[in-house]
């Protein structure tokens, strides 16, 4: 077994997962969102339940590129986003899910942190895209507030993971008027929020 660097583990992943790809309709910068989830994941399913609304590759680009937060309904998926190349245009990365206020606030209300969490971040300055891994609640809250007129998302990625409600919430988000990049069906998780993201993010240092 031979010792591969790391930029040379990337390189030689991302030729297979080139050679395996089928041919889709994608526009070029969405198939480079797909080639990372699937290179986060090794599935070969993202390429067809990724979901792309009309244009939310490049309005996203040009949110990152006005300096846009990310908001995140887990540490995990804020962990795995790339922080650097976020800063370079200008932009953070919020989660609110360990925040006591947040913990408190759901539980007096009998709801979950991620709802809290979404309304947290309704309050943020500027463009923000809100990047959904683990709770379909957050996604279903989300959608309440556009239709209220409560927040006007820059980009919604909706990629919960799981049984209960996780199909449901994610065919609202397409529905919506609002840019988005749904990972559809059942599959999805913190790493495949963190991946759209940074798909995007290389696009647009």
């Amino acid at each position: 077994m031979e010792w591969v660097k790391p930029e040379e583990i990337e390189r030689r992943s991302m030729e297979a997962i080139e050679q395996e790809m089928p041919k889709g309709d994608w526009t070029l910068k969405e198939r480079a969102v797909v080639k990372r989830c699937i290179h986060a994941s090794a599935d070969f399913d993202y390429a067809a339940n990724l979901y792309f609304s009309p244009g939310a590759v490049e309005q996203a680009l040009e949110a990152l590129k006005q300096g846009a937060s990310i908001v995140t309904d887990t540490n995990m998926a804020a962990a795995g986003i790339n922080k650097r190349a976020l800063g370079k245009l200008g932009g953070e990365v919020h989660c609110y899910m360990a925040h006591e206020d947040v913990a408190r606030e759901a539980a007096q209300r009998g709801v979950t942190r991620a709802l809290v969490s979404m309304e947290r971040a309704a309050g943020l300055k500027g463009p923000v895209l809100f990047a959904i891994g683990n709770a379909p609640t957050a996604l279903l809250r989300l959608e309440e507030m556009v239709r209220e007129g409560a927040v006007a998302p820059a980009l919604i990625i909706g990629a919960p993971v799981g049984f209960v409600n996780v199909v449901e919430s994610k065919e609202r988000i397409c529905r919506l008027a609002v840019p988005c990049i749904v990972a559809r069906g059942r599959k999805g998780g913190s790493s495949i929020a963190a991946a759209i993201c940074n798909g995007l993010l290389y696009q647009a240092v």
